[in-house]
């Protein structure tokens, strides 16, 4: 690992908040206050990856570097892989980091966290979750978990990831943070992969890459960052970032 990359994924598009990319915090598009949180991360170039002049307008006018892709990619990982290609087909940079542009509350220090594991040459891909406090959450299909071994302090090799209370018994349960860093090749392998059964059973993309024999491995941080998926999200995003300075 040399020279990472922060890819953000950003679409109009969206069933439960339409142009949540663009909503309002503070005063500020949301998807300009993830990249300002990327680049405080200070670990590479941040890179926004849309579908939308009206986004990458936003994210310029800010300072900040955005690239048009394809309005037809299926996930986050499709897009980033199509801006990788566009903006550096040399393959300059060995790491991909891919932090969800509904992540405003996102701590810098936690970006730069997910890096973790690829020190570890056996690692395809690194992200990162969190100890679940709330007895809700064990049982909450939304909260996705982690079930994995563990093979340092604060890191668990991922064997599965479900939206079932799992692992049975006695035990922590693990929240799943949807932030994965990738190296390069692994992203390139990942996307050119069928869905797999798994995956389309769960919902859950990751599974594609365990079921295809790549290595995941997960820091376990300490909080969860507040994803935006609907308009009660946004309020809490604007009440905990009332008064943000960068």
């Amino acid at each position: 690992m040399s020279d990472p990359i922060i890819m953000i994924p950003a679409r109009m598009a969206s069933t439960r908040l339409p142009g949540k990319m663009m909503a309002d915090i503070g005063g500020i598009p949301m998807i300009v206050h993830v990249w300002r949180r990327a680049t405080l991360a200070g670990i590479g170039p941040v890179m926004v990856a849309t579908d939308s002049q009206i986004i990458k307008s936003a994210v310029e006018n800010c300072g900040g570097l955005a690239v048009l892709t394809r309005a037809d990619h299926q996930s986050g990982s499709d897009r980033i892989a199509e801006a990788l290609e566009l903006v550096d087909p040399n393959g300059c940079h060995d790491v991909v980091v891919n932090v969800q542009g509904d992540l405003p509350t996102i701590e810098p220090e936690t970006i730069a966290t997910c890096l973790m594991p690829l020190s570890d040459s056996a690692v395809d891909i690194a992200t990162l979750g969190a100890l679940i406090t709330r007895a809700e959450e064990r049982v909450d299909p939304n909260v996705v978990k982690i079930v994995g071994s563990e093979i340092a302090q604060n890191c668990l090799r991922a064997l599965y990831f479900t939206r079932a209370t799992a692992p049975w018994g006695e035990g922590n349960l693990y929240h799943h943070i949807g932030l994965y860093a990738y190296r390069r090749r692994a992203l390139e392998r990942f996307v050119g992969l069928k869905p797999s059964k798994l995956e389309q059973r769960e919902k859950l993309e990751q599974l594609r890459a365990l079921e295809a024999g790549m290595r995941i491995d997960a820091v376990i941080v300490d909080t969860v960052p507040l994803g935006v998926d609907g308009p009660h999200d946004l309020d809490r995003a604007r009440v905990l970032m009332h008064g943000v300075k960068y």
